[in-house]
């Protein structure tokens, strides 16, 4: 089987961090989201990978992930010229798939559980499509998915009155079938040519889908929230580790995570579930967590973080308190007020107060 990894899209919702690069490239725990993917791929025996670019940061995507040598798998490029839709970038794969089945991924969804046992599955099947489903508290936010006595009944694109609270998530398991019916879909309101109306198509001619249900932990990281919200649950799974130095004032609280080269002294405080990265500098009675990540080579001075992702080569310090903010790389952050602040500051920013 093959894999398509989808990596293109505006990230609108998570402006100002997506001026600068794609939002699947935006870390958790601090890796980029859509290497969650390309690791759940790979734990799935898949490992010719296709990655779809286009808009911003294309060519951050390629000089990250490269052929794929580094994260044990083959990736290729296919460009899409324009958002056209879920169904447009599968199809824009014909030619890497072949008649081979596939599994297709969207980079900004999180799941904690393996997929193996599902893809398996559906290989051995005789299934045209297989799609997996998560039981949502908002499901106008998704795809829909109507199910009765074990069989998918309709499938629908964000309703306005949803029927059900089954969201589709953004992971495909599919065959050549499905190029046959994207080349007969229209596009749909928003212009795009919609998967959800190409497995809909498939229901209505009889072709048989399989579904599975997701009980474990899944997120489509679409807004900062939900990056914050995944982010606390990937660090919740995380196995604590200290490659750092600290001094006997430190004091350290659950599961931490410390990267080599990592300075932690002066009374500073972490309380976990936290990860520091490389080579970064935390003093002068700093509090980091709990539900915190910090990049590579951030220097905190004085300050209180919680709930909060703070990229690399950052800098903070002051009397300042930061909850449920998100900070993009080579930013600065000086202020000397206790009250406490949300933030989401794109690439480079500076603030003084």
């Amino acid at each position: 089987m093959k894999g398509i990894l989808l990596h293109g899209g505006h990230g609108t919702r998570l402006r100002p961090l997506t001026h600068t690069g794609p939002k699947q490239l935006l870390p958790i725990a601090n890796k980029p989201m859509s290497e969650y993917c390309i690791e759940s791929l790979k734990d799935a025996g898949i490992n010719d990978i296709a990655i779809v670019v286009g808009g911003i940061g294309s060519n951050k995507v390629k000089e990250y992930y490269g052929d794929g040598k580094k994260f044990g798998v083959n990736i290729v490029y296919v460009e899409q010229d324009q958002p056209r839709g879920i169904a447009h970038a599968i199809n824009i794969c014909k030619s890497f798939v072949g008649d081979d089945k596939f599994v297709v991924f969207l980079g900004d969804n999180i799941i904690q559980k393996n997929i193996r046992n599902f893809v398996t599955d559906f290989y051995e099947s005789e299934a045209k499509a297989s799609i997996l489903l998560c039981e949502v508290d908002n499901p106008s936010r998704f795809g829909i998915a109507v199910v009765s006595n074990g069989q998918i009944q309709k499938i629908m694109e964000k309703p306005k009155n949803p029927p059900s609270n089954l969201a589709v998530t953004g992971i495909y398991m599919l065959t050549d079938t499905i190029f046959d019916v994207i080349d007969r879909l229209k596009p749909s309101w928003r212009n795009e040519l919609e998967i959800t109306d190409a497995l809909q198509m498939m229901l209505e001619e009889k072709h048989k889908i399989t579904y599975h249900m997701i009980t474990d932990y899944w997120k489509d990281t679409g807004t900062p929230d939900d990056i914050i919200h995944a982010n606390n649950a990937i660090l919740e799974k995380m196995h604590p580790y200290f490659n750092g130095k600290k001094d006997t004032t430190v004091v350290m609280i659950g599961n931490v995570m410390v990267g080599e080269g990592t300075i932690l002294q002066n009374g500073s405080k972490i309380i976990g579930p936290t990860v520091i990265g490389k080579n970064c500098i935390i003093e002068s009675d700093c509090t980091v967590g709990p539900n915190t990540s910090i990049g590579d080579n951030c220097r905190l001075t004085e300050c209180r973080i919680s709930d909060s992702i703070i990229m690399s080569d950052c800098t903070v310090y002051g009397n300042v308190k930061i909850r449920n903010s998100i900070i993009a790389s080579n930013s600065t952050l000086k202020k000397n007020d206790l009250e406490e602040k949300v933030f989401l500051l794109g690439e480079g920013t500076q603030i003084f107060f």
